[in-house]
């Protein structure tokens, strides 16, 4: 499986899909205040998504759903757990988070896809180590979704 690793802003990638490194989904998403990722999302995209990521319950730690992209130019953003709700990162969030968002990905018929680093930021994990992880998840992967790997530009 190639992966396109850039240095970029995710949500300016032109792929299918996006996604957002969220967390379990056990505290409502209006009380909390997005940052990163999702807080990106909100201002650029709107509060949509998080509505829909919403109402869908708790979300297993390394799980993925998918919302509509709200007013990002995207089919949809995949949310994956990759945080707890101590909001750390580990390597098997991080992993698990991969496989099931390329998952949702085949089975939602996507192409392409962009990740984040995911446990990177808010979840403190070493941006460095977790991109590693992910790289080793994507090489167990049996893949045709074009995976596109972005680092924050900061």
């Amino acid at each position: 499986m190639d992966i396109c690793v850039v240095v970029g802003d995710l949500l300016e990638q032109r792929v299918d899909c996006i996604v957002n490194a969220w967390n379990t989904n056990r505290i409502p998403w209006w009380m909390l205040i997005p940052h990163g990722v999702s807080g990106a999302i909100k201002k650029r995209g709107g509060t949509k998504p998080f509505h829909e990521i919403g109402s869908t319950g708790p979300l297993p730690l390394g799980h993925a759903r998918k919302t509509s992209a709200g007013d990002l130019p995207f089919k949809a953003i995949i949310h994956v757990a990759s945080i707890d709700v101590f909001w750390n990162a580990s390597e098997s969030s991080i992993a698990d988070s991969v496989v099931n968002a390329m998952k949702l990905a085949e089975e939602s018929g996507f192409e392409s896809i962009a990740f984040p680093i995911l446990g990177a930021g808010s979840g403190r994990f070493n941006s460095e180590q977790a991109e590693t992880i992910m790289r080793q998840t994507f090489a167990t992967l049996n893949s045709n979704v074009a995976v596109t790997l972005v680092r924050y530009k900061t």
